[in-house]
C-alpha cells in the first residue's frame, strides 16, 4: 500500500512540477521580448532564448539520467515522514513560487549566475512575498529541491538539491544591480525586509 502511495504522490508531484517549469519558461520567454534597462556586461550573451532552452534540455537530460534510486532502504515509519515531509516542502514550494511569479507580473525576468537585467521602466516590487522575503522564488526552488528528495529520494533530486543553494550567490548580483538601479528606495526596503525568512520566523530561532 506504502508503495501505491508514494506512486501516486510521485506522479502528481512531478507533473505539477512540470506545469510550474513550463509556466516558469513561457513568462521567461516573454520577458526576453522586453526593452532592456540596467543590465551586467554578459547579459546579452547569456539571458537569451536559445541559452534557456539548451539549459532546460541539459536540465531534463540529466536528470532523467540519474534518475535512479539512492541505495538507501528506509523503514516504513521513516518513508512516512519524509513522504509527508517532502509532500508539504514540494508543494508548498510551488505555491511560494507560482505567488511570487504572480506579484511580480512584467517585472518577472530570467537571471543567471553570469549576469542579471532589469528592464525599461523596471520597478521595485514590495507586494505579495515580497513583503515578508526579498528572495521568496529562491526560496521556493530550494523547497522544492529539498522536498523532491525526500519524495523520490533519487541521485538526480540529490544533485538537485546540493545545486540550488548556489542561487544565493546569484540573490547576491541581483540584489547588487538593484541597488544600483533603485538606490535608496532599496536601502530601505532591504532594512525592512529580511532575504531569507519573515522575521517572526526568525525571531522563534533567536
Amino acid at each position: 500500500m506504502l508503495d501505491g502511495i508514494e506512486l501516486w504522490v510521485g506522479r502528481i508531484a512531478g507533473g505539477a512540477g512540470l506545469l510550474t517549469l513550463a509556466i516558469a519558461l513561457a513568462a521567461m520567454f516573454r520577458s526576453l521580448q522586453r526593452m532592456p534597462g540596467r543590465e551586467e556586461p554578459r547579459a546579452r550573451k547569456t539571458l537569451r532564448a536559445p541559452f534557456y532552452l539548451v539549459g532546460t534540455a541539459l536540465f531534463l537530460g540529466i536528470g532523467a539520467l540519474l534518475w535512479r534510486r539512492i541505495p538507501i532502504r528506509l523503514p516504513d515509519v521513516g518513508r512516512v515522514a519524509a513522504l509527508i515531509t517532502g509532500a508539504a516542502a514540494y508543494a508548498g514550494g510551488l505555491a511560494l513560487y507560482v505567488w511570487g511569479l504572480q506579484s511580480l507580473g512584467a517585472m518577472f525576468g530570467p537571471s543567471t549566475g553570469f549576469a542579471v537585467r532589469l528592464y525599461a521602466g523596471h520597478r521595485l516590487v514590495t507586494t505579495g512575498p515580497y513583503a515578508h522575503i526579498r528572495h521568496p522564488m529562491y526560496l521556493a526552488v530550494i523547497a522544492v529541491s529539498l522536498g523532491s528528495l525526500l519524495l523520490y529520494r533519487t541521485w538526480a533530486t540529490l544533485a538537485f538539491s546540493g545545486f540550488v543553494f548556489g542561487l544565493r550567490l546569484r540573490a547576491r548580483r541581483e540584489e547588487r544591480i538593484l541597488a544600483d538601479e533603485f538606490a535608496d528606495e532599496w536601502q530601505a526596503y532591504a532594512a525592512r525586509v529580511p532575504a531569507w525568512l519573515p522575521r517572526r520566523i526568525r525571531g522563534r530561532g533567536e
